[in-house]
């Protein structure tokens, strides 16, 4: 997973500027997303009969479509889709953040994306998944072992159990409405944990390879490649089964979750890319597109992909 180091260059951003700067584009961004959503809080309605408890997750056969994608699509509304993020967390400051990139992609590919700020309120989640075509489960701490019934090795990192609650709520909201969903990096690890598969802690420890999943800056270059599944949905998306990516994590899917399936490994045989058949996109993947998409065109085909479901 990625993470931020003191000298602030672990995702090749050099944090340079004084504390006070820093802070006030943080609140800038914070305060841009809340402006958003404020924006387009009147154009969708919302439920919040929850169908499930905190533990489980019912998977209909067939989701019910998103009421916003729906009333769109109803109307024939060529509004851009709104997708909403999950900020990333800083330890240190005590303060939520965001990489450019996420926000840069997915503006590149037409939609318009959102920080959501960190709530443990179920109404506000509720509210704010209201609010939106599309969610992106984005990079950052490790996945609590909690969340698959295992116990913490020494070698965990950091946690942050504001987000697995959160990120939890959202998923399973997500897979009930059949909202579309791109998972990165931690996200692929979540989608896995919360719908019934399990992780490696460490890689390292666990899964010793010659690969490099967790390469130095710059983080845009390819670090290895994935082979995709020949009818994979990501295979048809890009139109190739062999593609080189950049890999940043010590966590990875270890047991696939039953509702998942494969759509790419590593030559090690790690899974790298993931979707639920059943859904008509939630798909998770081990890169960071983010790092990449200014100069690789799959990494902007992935976010055009999710785009067009959010649209649809």
């Amino acid at each position: 997973l990625m993470t931020r180091q003191r000298t602030r260059s672990g995702h090749g951003v050099s944090w340079s500027d004084p504390v006070s700067k820093d802070c006030s584009i943080r609140y800038a961004a914070v305060f841009l997303s809340a402006f958003f959503l404020c924006l387009f809080a009147d154009r969708i309605s919302f439920s919040d009969q929850i169908l499930y408890n905190a533990h489980r997750i019912r998977i209909p056969a067939s989701g019910a479509r998103h009421a916003g994608s729906e009333a769109r699509r109803k109307v024939g509304c060529s509004m851009k889709p709104v997708l909403g993020l999950i900020p990333l967390w800083d330890d240190d400051k005590e303060s939520l953040w965001m990489l450019p990139g996420y926000l840069e992609g997915l503006q590149q590919a037409g939609g318009i994306p959102v920080i959501f700020p960190f709530s443990s309120s179920e109404e506000e989640l509720t509210r704010l998944f209201s609010l939106c075509d599309g969610l992106v489960f984005t990079g950052g701490h490790d996945v609590s072992p909690e969340m698959y019934h295992q116990a913490p090795i020494p070698q965990l990192q950091t946690l942050c159990p504001k987000r697995d609650f959160m990120e939890t709520f959202l998923l399973k909201k997500a897979v009930e409405e059949d909202m579309p969903v791109l998972g990165i990096c931690r996200g692929i690890q979540l989608i896995n944990a919360v719908l019934g598969g399990t992780l490696y802690q460490d890689l390292p420890l666990q899964h010793p390879s010659p690969v490099n999943h967790r390469q130095s800056a710059p983080y845009d270059l390819p670090a290895h490649e994935v082979t995709l599944l020949r009818d994979s949905p990501l295979a048809h998306c890009l139109g190739t089964c062999s593609i080189h990516v950049n890999s940043c994590h010590h966590q990875a899917i270890h047991t696939l979750a039953p509702d998942l399936a494969c759509m790419g490994t590593a030559p090690d045989g790690l899974i790298e890319a993931v979707y639920m058949p059943s859904r008509r996109f939630l798909w998770g993947i081990q890169w960071h597109p983010e790092f990449s998409f200014r100069s690789d065109e799959n990494s902007r085909k992935i976010f055009r992909a999710l785009v067009a479901a959010a649209e649809s």
